[in-house]
């Protein structure tokens, strides 16, 4: 079993930043991805970006330029910096680990206002 947890969730203007935070713990041995969605209200939920246990990285086309995945082994942790934000980032932002399974986290929650 993995256990996720986000944070660094906030209410922001447009083009404001903001940096989130997934901390894994469990079976974190198993893990060879781990990425960030997000679901907007009304929508499904939708891939923000992934990286795997080698470093290589995997972005929306919709947010490739404004955001960047990065971990820290060490911390077993995996961020997400988010730029240049826009109403429509608006969303629960979720984490998911990938290795012997499937699991997610509760979600943090980005607010952007114009």
């Amino acid at each position: 079993q993995v256990q996720l947890v986000e944070s660094g969730g906030d209410s922001v203007q447009a083009g404001g930043s903001l940096r989130l935070s997934c901390a894994a713990s469990g079976s974190i041995f198993s893990i060879n991805v781990m990425g960030w969605y997000r679901q907007a209200p009304g929508k499904q939920r939708e891939l923000v970006a992934r990286i795997t246990s080698d470093g290589s990285t995997n972005y929306a086309d919709s947010v490739k330029d404004r955001v960047t995945i990065s971990r820290d082994s060490a911390k077993d942790t995996v961020y997400l910096q988010l730029n240049s934000l826009k109403p429509e980032d608006t969303a629960v932002y979720y984490c998911r680990a990938q290795g012997g399974g499937s699991y997610w986290g509760k979600g943090t929650l980005v607010t952007v206002s114009a």
